[in-house]
């Protein structure tokens, strides 16, 4: 949606017509298409037993068939992009793949010096999350013979709600319930995963540090976090962080010319910040 949102607005913008062309709507359905064969990998990794409140697929059919669905779902959406035939565009598409795959990467370790650490969750997050929506979304307007600065409009919004979107996730799997959420909260912890309330939370309980270190798994670990991120005002500090990534990302969008689909894009930005699954 936000894609197709973003392709109107910068179509109106550029030649006055709302039209999504055929090039962009082959763009959305490329962005879906990455989007679902990561979740269908991430669940694979994390081991997960429900997605959207349903059983999970990796439950439902095994490892094995999950990776080959995730693969042949990636190899199809990299045909498509192919088709495209536009250079500037199979290059963002391919490097949100990339980031994809090194996000994951990156959320496997951990910096040793607590002061990096925020900075690597940051990048991770821009990886795993936000590199999808703001590379489709300036592909959509490079399709919209957008000038570079417009192109780059359309980049900015998409990374910012890209990050408004995990920042709340984050907080969500603290503070919002299972049936909510569709999947099981406190996942992250389980999962080993430090996350911006434990990071913020780490400047009041600094035992969390070895904690993060050893992927909270020892006895104790994984409800010690918990509680320390309750006591903390760690969950207000990530809300405050979500909310300038939001500000900037209705600024930037702001820049286009006004139409009811660039109003829909801020008005997603608001349900983003605002959601409670």
């Amino acid at each position: 949606m936000i894609v197709l949102l973003m392709a109107s607005a910068c179509n109106i913008h550029t030649s006055s017509s709302r039209s999504v062309l055929s090039p962009q709507e082959t763009v959305a359905m490329i962005s879906e298409m990455i989007h679902t064969a990561s979740l269908i990998h991430d669940d694979v990794i994390d081991g997960a037993e429900t997605r959207r409140g349903k059983v999970s697929v990796n439950v439902a059919f095994g490892d094995k068939y999950c990776i080959l669905a995730g693969d042949y779902i990636l190899s199809s959406a990299s045909q498509a992009l192919a088709k495209l035939g536009n250079p500037d565009v199979v290059k963002l598409l391919a490097e949100v793949v990339e980031d994809l795959v090194r996000g994951e990467f990156m959320q496997l370790g951990s910096k040793e010096d607590p002061d990096e650490r925020f900075s690597h969750y940051l990048k991770k997050t821009y990886k795993k999350t936000a590199s999808l929506i703001a590379c489709c979304c300036k592909a959509v307007a490079v399709f919209a013979g957008c000038s570079p600065d417009v192109q780059d409009v359309a980049y900015q919004y998409g990374r910012n709600i890209g990050m408004v979107f995990q920042l709340v996730d984050d907080v969500l799997d603290f503070v919002a319930s299972d049936a909510e959420m569709g999947k099981p909260t406190a996942a992250d912890l389980k999962l080993g995963l430090a996350t911006a309330p434990v990071l913020f939370a780490c400047e009041k309980s600094p035992e969390l540090n070895a904690m993060i270190m050893r992927r909270f798994k020892e006895p104790g670990d994984v409800e010690f976090a918990r509680n320390a991120v309750y006591k903390s005002d760690s969950i207000s500090r990530t809300y405050d962080l979500a909310r300038e990534y939001s500000k900037e990302a209705i600024r930037q969008i702001n820049t286009l010319t006004p139409s009811p689909e660039r109003q829909a894009l801020i008005d997603i930005t608001n349900k983003v910040i605002n959601r409670r699954k």
